[in-house]
């Protein structure tokens, strides 16, 4: 059976529903089967998205990919300056000919 990937917006909604499932009672581990995942990757949500809303997980993964957009770019600038900086400097161990 194919590994589903769910939505950041579905993963907040689903850990909702076993919020309201144990208020009412259930037992975690009964709440977590019923929404369809592994009390693993419930947990593992829960560390990830636990106490956030829809638009804020949205908004963090934007900001994420943002934020390694940019390391890439400063990356780049700064292998750049350090090709720059040694072709500046001359090559370096070449012996003068007399």
């Amino acid at each position: 059976m194919p590994r589903k990937r769910h939505a950041p917006e579905e993963i907040v909604a689903k850990l909702r529903q076993v919020e309201v499932l144990t208020a009412q009672g259930r037992p975690v581990a009964e709440a977590i089967r019923s929404i369809g995942v592994t009390e693993v990757t419930f947990y593992r949500w829960r560390t990830e998205y636990g106490g956030l809303k829809g638009d804020q997980v949205k908004r963090s993964k934007e900001l994420e990919a943002e934020n390694a957009r940019l390391r890439r770019a400063v990356s780049d600038l700064t292998l750049d300056k350090m090709i720059l900086a040694e072709a500046a400097r001359g090559p370096e161990g070449q012996r003068q000919q007399n």
